[in-house]
């Protein structure tokens, strides 16, 4: 699984590597080096909202989402917090994600994720687990291919009020590979750029053919390096979380 990663690019240098249209400055997140689960992200994705004329045009958007996807038909909205990630093998036919992996595909932009691997301390014997930063070799983004939902919210009657809509998202999972394959069996699945056009455009709907787009996780480049366990507690935050520790 995932649940945990890292991001701390700014809006702007996301609008400029993924080719934003529209990004609205009051949706500014702060540096964030211990994402969790319900914490707002960012995420890019593609809407086709009407034009005056009645034309529907595409435009790429950086949004601020809620992580863990509430599908529209539940009930309460608290159910995100068990809907973080979606499975690659299964992602496209569960009823809490079909929906969206027909119509409402985004990324996920991160600087690498956190896993973490049981440790046997040879002092006392005990065995903890040691967390470890994941992350592209090269330091490039990596974009996670993710899922977006609308809820409605019943307690408000206007729902042109932007209170009346809350927008969520989940990541998709696959087999890890490579050096996350030696901390964790799962991990993020990340889009190589070629994908991005593809995997974000709502008018495309043949499943097989974005089944195809999930393939080898960033390339198969990633690097790992052990971290300090500050990071399991999500009230901690800043940019030491990444630096590595000797085991």
């Amino acid at each position: 699984m995932c649940g945990r990663y890292a991001s701390t690019r700014s809006p702007q240098d996301l609008v400029r590597l993924f080719d934003v249209a529209e990004w609205h400055p009051a949706e500014t997140l702060a540096p964030n080096w211990n994402v969790a689960p319900t914490d707002e992200v960012y995420a890019v994705l593609e809407r086709t909202p009407r034009a005056p004329g009645g034309d529907a045009s595409v435009r790429r958007e950086l949004r601020r989402l809620r992580w863990g996807l509430v599908p529209s038909w539940a009930r309460d909205p608290k159910i995100g917090s068990r809907l973080i990630n979606a499975r690659v093998e299964t992602v496209h036919d569960k009823p809490a994600y079909r929906r969206a992996f027909a119509r409402r595909r985004c990324l996920l932009p991160a600087d690498g994720f956190y896993e973490w691997t049981p440790l046997k301390d040879p002092a006392t014997g005990k065995t903890r687990k040691q967390p470890y930063f994941i992350h592209p070799a090269a330091g490039q983004v990596l974009a996670l291919a993710g899922l977006y939902e609308y809820w409605r919210d019943p307690g408000v009657e206007d729902e042109d009020d932007p209170a009346a809509w809350l927008m969520t998202c989940t990541i998709i999972t696959t087999e890890a590979t490579d050096a996350a394959g030696r901390v964790h069996p799962r991990m993020p699945l990340a889009l190589p750029p070629d994908h991005y056009e593809a995997w974000l455009d709502p008018r495309h709907d043949d499943t097989e053919d974005l089944r195809a787009l999930l393939t080898q996780p960033a390339n198969g480049d990633l690097a790992a390096r052990p971290v300090s366990p500050a990071v399991n507690n999500t009230r901690n935050n800043g940019p030491e979380l990444l630096d590595e520790i000797v085991l």
